[in-house]
């Protein structure tokens, strides 16, 4: 037992357990709680510019509400940004804006979302439920460490002036306080490693650290590939690794930046690694025996990457995460169902013939699209995530994540949604022998036409563009399209290596965080050719002179977190 990381997670469980009992509380009466949350920002907030516009005091109901304020997107918001940006007070919140946490849309356009105190209560009040329901879960867990995925820490050229500070110095910082010094004292790799931009480097200190944890308990990462990717360099770096173990060194150390460095734990661990000499790296429960769970998105296109998960860890509990927006924490995982946060935000949802609801007001089976209202100053704001109601625990709505609402294909009329896409992607991929590693559709365009290409890392079948192309025309939009000979038939790229991590790379070159990158199955992009590793599958592709071969250079086009 790790008794420094069993009194660290004794402590933090206990700061929440009193969010896990409201939050038990609230499951029983979700409109109470939410309405409640709803005059806590009408008040606080009445005196911002904000609620002077809309006329914040005056509202006593939630259809006065409804009347006063309209559903925004983020465009509406940005003006209002612009003021705090320049370091005007009360403009949205009446609690100053601490931070911006950048993240980018669908489309691939920046934005800047206001993080304040509140807000962060606010993402307290949903991972402290989480938290305690998962160490009740495993009792084992708080008497090892854990690996929290950690970012690095990418500059991103262009960057706009603010006042105030723009993005949070790790992962962590979303807990704030005492609870972000709980977890960084248990953490298997320090958040320092955030300040290594070379990729290689990055995860042979990432491993090098995780190598050394015996007692590892717990894996949290965002995107299971991020994972899988990680134990994929293992093999390579093996023998150096353990040597580094067993000496108390690293053998990129006069490469590092002091703040790594320092917290580096060089001790030398001989017996560490002799027991490592006797594992096998492509074996990783033998090299992590007490690891209990792995956290990790799940739904969606991040269905892919759980299996090889599941496969790599095959006693190892897999959890998926709930829905976590950088705007607004949605769902959580909480006794084996994904509840509504409700004590987080104020949540509204959209139904297919856009009318809006409250969360006790859904029905089973339905998809709607996220509404969040927050401390953070977001107010109607569309989330464009759509979800399904898949349950109820006691009176609140349970959910799976299905994509991203707002992120539509529509270059002629076609209009192939995320959620569409991803349902499309999962019977084609049912059939196969294997489950692709990748897999993501985007449209291309070249002075032949413009078709759609399925970006496939794994094993294909024949005929697999011909049963795209049926899949897609169950969208009528599509088919109409492909009668008019608008969209030529689609095609598949096979990528031979690297697809997710290519798919990142390109995401930070347009400012997105690595921890805020979210799985696609449906990209809005073109040229992806231009940047996988792979060539145009033979059969059922026009000419090469159209389609050709591509080039099999595996980092064209495509930059290293040091050239960010």
């Amino acid at each position: 037992m790790n008794l420094r990381a069993a009194i660290a997670n004794s402590l933090w469980v206990a700061s929440s357990v009193p969010a896990w009992n409201a939050f038990r509380r609230a499951l029983r009466g979700p409109n109470e709680v939410q309405l409640q949350l709803l005059r806590h920002y009408l008040a606080q907030n009445a005196d911002t510019a904000w609620g002077r516009e809309h006329q914040f005091s005056e509202i006593r109901t939630y259809t006065e509400f409804i009347q006063r304020v309209p559903l925004r997107q983020y465009d509406d918001f940005e003006p209002w940004i612009a003021r705090i940006k320049r370091g005007e007070q009360g403009v949205l919140t009446r609690e100053p804006v601490t931070h911006f946490i950048p993240t980018s849309g669908s489309s691939g356009a920046r934005k800047l979302v206001p993080f304040t105190a509140g807000m962060q209560r606010e993402f307290n009040r949903a991972i402290g439920p989480w938290i305690t329901d998962l160490f009740r879960g495993f009792p084992s867990l708080p008497l090892g460490s854990a690996y929290w995925s950690v970012s690095p820490a990418i500059q991103v050229s262009g960057s706009e002036p603010s006042v105030v500070p723009i993005g949070f110095e790790d992962d962590s910082s979303y807990l704030g306080g005492s609870r972000k010094r709980l977890i960084d004292s248990v953490m298997a790799v320090p958040s320092e490693v955030r300040f290594v931009s070379d990729i290689e480097q990055f995860r042979y200190l990432t491993l090098l650290c995780l190598l050394r944890q015996s007692d590892l308990r717990l894996i949290s990462v965002w995107h299971p590939s991020f994972l899988s990717l990680l134990l994929d360099a293992l093999p390579a770096h093996w023998q150096n690794l353990l040597d580094d173990i067993s000496r108390g060194q690293c053998r990129y150390s006069a490469a590092l930046a002091p703040p790594v460095l320092r917290a580096l734990k060089r001790r030398p661990m001989p017996a560490r690694a002799n027991y490592l000499q006797k594992a096998d790296p492509l074996s990783p429960e033998g090299v992590w025996p007490q690891l209990k769970v792995i956290s990790c998105w799940g739904d969606a296109n991040a269905e892919l990457g759980i299996g090889d998960l599941q496969r790599r860890f095959p006693t190892v509990f897999v959890q998926r995460k709930g829905l976590l927006a950088t705007e607004a924490f949605v769902t959580i995982p909480f006794s084996g169902c994904y509840p509504l946060a409700v004590c987080s935000h104020f949540f509204e949802f959209i139904d297919d013939q856009g009318a809006v609801h409250l969360a006790s007001d859904l029905k089973e089976s339905e998809t709607y699209e996220v509404v969040a209202t927050t401390a953070g100053g977001l107010c109607r704001y569309r989330l464009q995530d759509q979800v399904r109601v898949t349950g109820f625990v006691e009176k609140t709505p349970a959910f799976r994540f299905l994509g991203r609402k707002g992120n539509v294909s529509d270059r002629f009329g076609e209009k192939l949604s995320q959620a569409f896409v991803s349902q499309v992607l999962q019977q084609l991929t049912t059939n196969l022998q294997t489950t692709p590693r990748f897999a993501m559709l985007a449209p291309d365009e070249d002075s032949s036409g413009c078709c759609y290409t399925l970006y496939v890392e794994g094993a294909i079948e024949a005929k697999l563009a011909t049963r795209l192309d049926a899949l897609l025309r169950q969208n009528p939009h599509y088919e109409w399209c492909r009668k008019l000979d608008q969209l030529r038939p689609p095609r598949v790229f096979q990528i031979t290596a690297d697809g997710y991590e290519t798919f990142v790379s390109r995401e930070m070159c347009e400012g997105t965080r690595l921890g805020d990158i979210k799985p696609v199955s449906l990209s809005l992009r073109g040229g992806w050719s231009d940047h996988f590793d792979g060539r145009y599958t033979i059969a059922e592709t026009a000419p090469d002179s159209v389609f050709g071969p591509h080039s099999d250079s595996k980092f064209a086009g495509r930059p290293t977190l040091s050239e960010l």
